[in-house]
């Protein structure tokens, strides 16, 4: 069976005759002759593993194979699990939807965002109601106004047959974080101003 072009050799499999070796610690111990380095290995009892095979001459580290194996395939999982889990969530909705109705729905769609769904919101109109599409696009304006902490507009809205739809996505923790922080300067500014009203009254 033909072996993988990105598995590592581990080794008896390493073909160069020096390589570039790092130890179990992290330390660079510079370029050595292969058989001084499959010794140290075997000293430390643990794995020679050639992980830079292109580099010249090869990289190679010294460390428990089965354990970096393992994290590899963890490493793998993660990204496969974490690709899967960011799916398209659709919510639906009326242009002359009633306000408990919207408040539910916003609430459901505020809550996909946050778990990192992007969110397909679609307004559906029903015979004469096409004559009324600004009501569906204020809808979802209304949507991307009170989720814009959350999510932002990946695609703005647009008639698609007999549905206005937009999509949001979800933002990035580092800009949901800088949206609930108030700002600083807008915090003192007032505590400023009534300072100032105090020292006028005292000095009256």
């Amino acid at each position: 069976m033909a072996k993988k072009v990105d598995e590592p050799r581990v080794n008896n499999e390493i073909r160069a005759k020096e390589v570039l070796l790092i130890d179990d610690k992290g330390v660079k111990l510079g370029v050595v002759p292969l058989s001084e380095a499959l010794d140290i290995a075997a000293e430390r009892e643990l794995d020679l593993v050639e992980v830079a095979p292109q580099a010249s001459p090869p990289v190679c580290r010294i460390l428990d194979y089965g354990k970096y194996k393992y994290q590899l395939q963890k490493k793998e999982k993660d990204a496969r699990k974490k690709s899967k889990s960011q799916t398209v969530k659709e919510m639906k909705m009326r242009p002359k939807i009633d306000q408990h109705d919207y408040e539910f729905k916003t609430k459901a769609i505020r809550n996909f965002l946050a778990a990192g769904h992007r969110v397909k919101v679609a307004v559906f109109f029903r015979g004469r109601e096409m004559a009324f599409l600004d009501k569906g696009r204020e809808v979802l304006e209304r949507v991307i106004r009170d989720c814009e902490d959350v999510g932002k507009v990946e695609m703005e809205p647009r008639m698609e047959g007999r549905y206005m739809r937009a999509m949001l996505a979800p933002l990035p923790q580092s800009q949901k974080n800088k949206k609930k922080e108030p700002s600083k300067a807008s915090n003192k500014e007032p505590s400023k101003a009534n300072n100032d009203e105090g020292n006028v009254e005292n000095n009256k």
